[in-house]
């Protein structure tokens, strides 16, 4: 089960944080995605873990604005989203699985765990 919150609406240039809570099972296990789709659109990647946390990966249009962190501790991983652009406005999704190698980390497909979603709205 995976639980995503933190969303909200925004001006642009400023910051959210989403988080992503996952129960049952050892987050240090899996890898860990955030994802963005708006109405009509494909599922976009936004950033991942790989597993054990050792390789981080970021889409290059979020790529020095957002950051993913993870608390093992809290079974938690965080999307620390900064410099926020209109363009940002989606609902993202955060995504796990236990088996995913590195070059799969980019595609939706591949994951079996999915969280609710949770609105970001960013004003101009």
């Amino acid at each position: 089960q995976l639980q995503a919150s933190g969303g909200g609406l925004v001006q642009a240039g400023g910051s959210l944080r989403l988080s992503c809570a996952l129960s049952g099972r050892t987050i240090s296990a899996y890898a860990m995605a955030w994802f963005r789709q708006v109405p009509g659109k494909e599922r976009e990647f936004v950033a991942a873990f790989s597993r054990m946390g050792s390789s981080r990966l970021y889409a290059d249009s979020v790529k020095g604005r957002f950051a993913i962190s993870r608390d093992n501790a809290k079974n938690t991983v965080y999307l620390q989203m900064n410099s926020l652009k209109p363009e940002d406005t989606a609902v993202y999704y955060c995504a796990a699985d236990g088996y995913l190698i590195y070059s799969s980390l980019r595609t939706p497909s591949e994951y079996d765990y999915w969280g609710q979603g949770t609105q970001v709205t960013v004003s101009s």
